[in-house]
């Protein structure tokens, strides 16, 4: 059984990779990002989406724990 689940997690990833690879290929143009005055360099369009991925990755299990010890409370 836990080589079945293993396999799974490993096609998982693979599938997961692909899509990602698949998206940063196709979102190639350049573009800059303007907030509250200041402006990045022009970069890939997909730069942009899976930093903001990754940062709701890291922020959205931190607001997960601090709401969960509000609630126990």
């Amino acid at each position: 059984m836990r080589g079945v689940k293993r396999v799974v997690l490993v096609l998982s990833v693979l599938i997961v990779a692909l899509v990602v690879l698949g998206f940063v290929l196709e979102n190639r143009q350049a573009v800059s990002v303007s907030f509250l005055g200041w402006a990045s360099v022009p970069l890939p369009v997909s730069v942009f989406v899976v930093l903001a991925l990754l940062i709701g990755m890291l922020i959205g299990p931190v607001f997960a724990v601090l709401f969960r010890r509000k609630v126990k409370m």
